[in-house]
């Protein structure tokens, strides 16, 4: 049986330089992993951010990923997704496994909290 699987971006395919204290952002290599391990076993893959689809592609490009369909995340894709791999509190397959987030305390969008 063939799934729909999605990854998300942002502290889960890469670790955001705020996390790390580095100049860039960091590929998340254990999640790549398991990224590679389910297309090599033939599933549909989806990347997909919080940015956008161009934002998406353009990370999965920078680490040679490639995936079925690209979305910003929470779009349809062609099907109900199976499993999604997120670092939050998602909601948005019948089965969401929560990445874990590397140096939680770190605020990662400061222009988005209200004070």
């Amino acid at each position: 049986m063939k799934l729909i699987v999605a990854f998300d971006v942002d502290d889960t395919l890469i670790i955001p330089a705020c996390a790390t204290g580095l100049d860039t952002d960091t590929p998340n290599y254990e999640t790549i992993a398991v990224y590679k391990w389910f297309q090599a076993q033939g599933h549909y893959m989806i990347i997909w951010s919080g940015g956008g689809a161009d934002y998406a592609k353009q990370w999965a490009l920078k680490f040679g990923l490639t995936a079925n369909e690209y979305l910003a995340k929470g779009d349809k894709s062609k099907g109900t997704v199976d499993l999604a791999f997120d670092d939050g509190d998602i909601d948005l397959a019948t089965v969401n496994v929560k990445v874990k987030r590397l140096n939680n305390s770190v605020i990662r969008y400061p222009d988005r909290v209200s004070e």
